[in-house]
């Protein structure tokens, strides 16, 4: 049997269909502090989406636009100082095939 092709998680984010709510982040940082605190800062690593960058300061930001809703932010923290929720009635993202 032949292999399937492999995919960059780049080409697949690249299809997806975004609604976003800008009046409500449905994913944000409990307490900054604790991230500057963070000397690992596993979660510019662990999202797909690559959400969480850190910004000229140093701090890191929270670019939710792009959230593909995995919930892997949620349960990776090891400080458990990321809110998520599912975004509200009709905003997030929407996947092309299912």
């Amino acid at each position: 049997m032949k292999p399937l092709p492999r995919v960059n998680i780049d080409d697949r984010i690249f299809t997806l269909k975004y609604y976003v709510d800008e009046k409500y982040a449905h994913l944000k940082i409990k307490d900054p502090t604790v991230c500057k605190r963070c000397a690992e800062k596993p979660c510019l690593h662990f999202c797909p989406a690559g959400v969480y960058r850190l910004d000229r300061r140093g701090e890191i930001t929270v670019g939710y636009q792009a959230c593909v809703e995995c919930g892997s932010c949620r349960v990776a923290c090891p400080h458990a100082n990321i809110e998520w929720d599912y975004p509200r009635g009709g905003y997030g993202v929407a996947y092309k095939f299912g």
